[in-house]
């Protein structure tokens, strides 16, 4: 009788843990569904920026995704940072300057790729300064990156201008019309550039999370970096190199959203690190590091971007940072209820 009790026994936890599994690998996809059907069951004929009045119409979906061009840009490095244990608060701000020094350039007669090209070389060196404040001055990454992200935001505030909302066209210098080509252009199915260019980018950090040594280095480094340490890992490298890939693909948001409006907004980052934390956390990674993906992650993007373009629908904008706050308060408890809990060596 004891035998067979103790076989039921461990038959049920073999189900218990099949199940936890099964939710762990499956909750994001369903719940992305959920939230689609949800929005879709609104009434949405009266808002323009559903083309035909349904969220999933072929107008407001090609407008939902050139809306997450940016994040998408993001996603994959932030979560591969995020593996590694430690975080970068400063991509909005990131994003917002160099969105502003693009669009500098290109009023100031540059051709669109010296500005592109000066722009990217900007994100590497905020990479880089970040990675020294963390990894060389020891500064935690918390503190580190919310100091520069009130930095990069007054270097964009400065290039702006007392007096003015954002590098634009005025009644002496023109922004000219090709601009907005990268991210307005059609080249297929509706979309531009920029976003097929942001599916290479998800494709290729996948590539790098799950095959290379460096999303090898970063999981180990967020299990125990102590033990990846003494494993012959030069942790302070591999930190500062992911720090350098994060600012570089901050810059190539901040690009994609300079081309999208046709000038250059300081405020135009505001909050994609909140949004960056909460797809990440969605998408299963730990806080603490060691494990996640960067596909679930993208997923989590486009929960989030569906989320706060649905939110605009239903609800005033004075509401929306609650949902979304809501929303993060969601992903923390998803992410300590089905992230496995390291076990200290």
């Amino acid at each position: 009788m004891n035998t067979m009790q103790k076989e039921t026994f461990q038959q049920q936890m073999e189900r218990s843990a099949a199940v936890r599994a099964n939710i762990k690998r499956y909750y994001i996809y369903v719940t992305l569904a959920l939230i689609v059907v949800s929005f879709s069951l609104l009434k949405l004929d009266e808002v323009t920026f559903f083309g035909r009045g349904h969220f999933l119409s072929p107008d407001s979906i090609i407008n939902l995704l050139r809306s997450a061009v940016p994040i998408f840009f993001l996603s994959g490095a932030f979560t591969l940072l995020m593996i590694s244990g430690f975080i970068d608060l400063s991509v909005g701000s990131a994003m917002s300057l160099t969105a502003v020094v693009f669009a500098w350039l290109i009023l100031n007669g540059s051709s669109f790729w010296v500005a592109i090209s000066a722009t990217l070389v900007l994100g590497l060196v905020m990479g880089a300064f970040n990675g020294l404040l963390v990894m060389r001055l020891r500064i935690t990454p918390v503190i580190a990156t919310l100091v520069t992200l009130n930095l990069f935001k007054g270097i964009a505030l400065l290039i702006v201008g007392v007096g003015n909302s954002a590098v634009k066209s005025n009644a002496n210098q023109a922004m000219p019309g090709w601009i907005n080509d990268f991210a307005r252009k059609d080249v297929l199915l509706g979309l531009p550039w920029a976003f097929w260019i942001a599916i290479l980018v998800i494709a290729l950090m996948t590539i790098v999370q799950r095959k290379t040594i460096l999303g090898k280095y970063a999981a180990a480094i967020g299990g125990n970096r102590l033990a990846a340490e003494l494993s012959g890992i030069n942790a302070v490298k591999i930190i500062w190199l992911l720090y350098i890939i994060v600012g570089f693909f901050a810059a190539l948001a901040g690009v994609a959203r300079a081309s999208y409006m046709s000038l250059g907004d300081p405020l135009s980052g505001d909050g994609m690190e909140f949004n960056c934390l909460i797809a990440v956390l969605l998408g299963g990674t730990a806080f603490s590091g060691g494990e996640g993906s960067v596909t679930k992650t993208v997923v989590g993007s486009l929960i989030i971007i569906c989320v706060t373009i649905g939110l605009m629908t239903v609800i005033p904008a004075y509401w929306q940072n609650v949902a979304k706050g809501t929303v993060l308060i969601v992903a923390v408890v998803l992410n300590h209820l089905l992230v496995r809990e390291k076990v200290n060596a």
